[in-house]
């Protein structure tokens, strides 16, 4: 397998770093393993050659090729379920009481394959019930990766995949496509906007949030450029919106969110 330089490593490290704000200096092995049969794929025999041909592709496919293979996506359906009982039994009835325009502004800022913002979208459905018609319930689902991105469109799961997602849930929102894989019914996957994203660029938005969920991905930041973002994360939420983190995440405690419970913040006023 071919071996990165230091000096391939350190660049490499550097760039995804200024740029996604994702901190690889201890994934030395991760980049090597990833990248090695890309590199092969178009000849190259040293990943010098390769670094260069893939960052300085004018048309940016390669550069985005490379960005993806190193961005780590691994999620499930009802991950870290407290928050999506928190989202049933706070957030939701918060947003049906106090907003009266009746657009629910929901944030899913690291959206991966989709298995979080469908987990969102089936808690939504199944809390509003036949009065969610009268609602705007949309989520916005971003993500770096372009890759994932086409998975979690198309909204297709193998059965391994839906394990911990209720038998109910199964039966209301996936239609069975062969032996081994399911794909979210079509009336869940139009809930749901997918776009690519990156966390370090101004956030431009028309509306506040009512709910911004990045859980998972800053355990992959650095201090300043966690803090910097869940500062970003604040200016554009609304006035009793909330905030999802990861649980082996923390927010500093010059925040401008209140702590409500582990993982969960609010934005007071």
């Amino acid at each position: 397998m071919l071996k990165l330089t230091d000096s391939d490593f350190l660049r490499l490290v550097e760039f995804i770093k200024t740029n996604y704000g994702i901190n690889l200096e201890k994934k030395r092995v991760l980049i090597e393993g990833r990248l090695a049969n890309v590199a092969a794929s178009y000849g190259f025999d040293n990943f010098t050659d390769y670094i260069n041909y893939a960052l300085n592709d004018s048309t940016g496919k390669e550069t985005i090729r490379l960005v993806n293979k190193l961005t780590t996506n691994h999620t499930f359906f009802m991950r870290e379920p407290e928050h999506f009982k928190f989202l049933e039994t706070d957030v939701l009835p918060y947003i049906e009481k106090s907003v009266y325009d009746k657009d629910a502004r929901i944030w899913c800022a690291a959206s991966s394959t989709g298995q979080e913002p469908y987990t969102i979208a089936m808690t939504i459905d199944e809390y509003f019930g036949s009065r969610k018609d009268s609602w705007d319930t949309t989520i916005l689902a971003t993500d770096l990766d372009t890759d994932v991105l086409r998975t979690a469109k198309a909204g297709i799961y193998s059965e391994e995949m839906l394990d911990g997602v209720p038998d109910r849930w199964i039966d209301r929102y996936f239609t069975k496509i062969d032996n081994d894989r399911y794909q979210v019914i079509e009336r869940i996957r139009r809930e749901i906007v997918f776009k690519k994203f990156n966390l370090m660029d101004p956030i431009v938005i028309k509306k506040p949030f009512d709910l911004i969920s990045c859980r998972n991905v800053m355990i992959y930041f650095d201090a300043k450029t966690k803090n910097d973002l869940i500062e970003r994360f604040y200016d554009v939420t609304k006035k009793g919106g909330y905030l999802f983190i990861g649980h082996a995440e923390n927010v500093s405690r010059d925040t401008r969110y209140t702590y409500i419970k582990p993982a969960i913040y609010r934005r007071e006023n």
